[in-house]
């Protein structure tokens, strides 16, 4: 996934068995949603030119919330993205972008209902000219999996953290995990932290996949309706709510909504906290003050 990957877990003794079950369901989920690797199912849905295609149960549920989140966003996360992202350099692991490369050109996204799917039948119907990524949710869905999958395993409380994107099961250890909240996760020193007993926190940030085209600096969080980066109005959006996917959802369509983030974030009753570009932060929804 290009990312870090952390589980922790109340009960010290039981974190081998939790980072078994959290390898596992990232391999699960790697296999069915990479955009970056040849053999995954994501990938063959993509290439197979508008016709019917089976698709496993991990693939089946990553769709599911791809379409949820378009639904429930207005469009403002859409899985159908993928070529934009391409055309925008972003086709290879990150960390293999060149430097620098063409000059953008709009590319809206086709839209999010040219995917159907048939879960009885377990299959799936993307019409061309679509691609998907699933970037905007798939990293959270494992999150959830593999924070369930760990919480089994250890018979207590677990925390999954996938590039910042967290999801927690069972019981909490004191008054709950402590997150640190900053615009890049791999961080290290004093930063805002927010205590989370349950559910999900996800932190959608402009500043880290950045990258070159045409001499300008882009990003990887495309507003669907040009294809182009989002317009730079917040760099970083935190978002807790009931699930990971949940708040990963809402924390990018937030960076895509831009001035109208707070209200529609207001609306949807979550804790949140945006940090504008020149540095302001604003929260919504009862979201803590800072604490370092």
């Amino acid at each position: 996934m290009g990312t870090t990957a952390e589980v922790a877990v109340a009960d010290p003794a039981a974190l081998a068995a939790a980072r078994r079950a959290v390898e596992r369901e990232l391999a699960l989920i790697d296999l069915a949603c990479s955009r970056f690797r040849d053999d995954s199912e994501l990938m063959a849905l993509n290439s197979a030119g508008g016709g019917r295609m089976p698709v496993g149960p991990v693939l089946m549920d990553a769709l599911e919330a791809a379409l949820h989140a378009a639904r429930v966003t207005g469009g403002a996360v859409d899985p159908t993205i993928g070529a934009a992202l391409a055309a925008a350099g972003y086709d290879r692991d990150f960390a293999a972008l060149p430097a620098d490369g063409p000059a953008l050109r709009a590319q809206p996204a086709p839209g999010w209902r040219r995917l159907r799917l048939d879960r009885v039948r377990r299959e799936a119907v993307l019409a061309p000219p679509a691609r998907l990524d699933l970037g905007a949710t798939a990293k959270a869905l494992a999150s959830d999996r593999a924070a369930d999958a760990a919480a089994r395993a250890a018979g207590g409380g677990v925390l999954v953290s996938l590039g910042g994107d967290v999801a927690v099961r069972g019981r909490a250890p004191g008054d709950g995990w402590p997150i640190g909240i900053a615009d890049d996760h791999r961080r290290r020193g004093p930063v805002p932290t927010v205590l989370v007993r349950a559910g999900g926190l996800a932190t959608s940030s402009t500043t880290q996949r950045r990258w070159r085209r045409g001499g300008r600096t882009v990003h990887h969080i495309l507003d669907p309706r040009t294809g182009l980066p989002a317009a730079p109005v917040w760099r970083t959006v935190s978002v807790a709510a009931a699930s990971c996917v949940a708040a990963n959802t809402l924390s990018t369509a937030a960076i895509v909504w831009g001035a109208e983030a707070p209200q529609r974030l207001q609306a949807a009753g979550v804790p949140a906290r945006l940090v504008a570009e020149d540095g302001q932060v604003l929260t919504t929804g009862g979201w803590p003050e800072d604490q370092d």
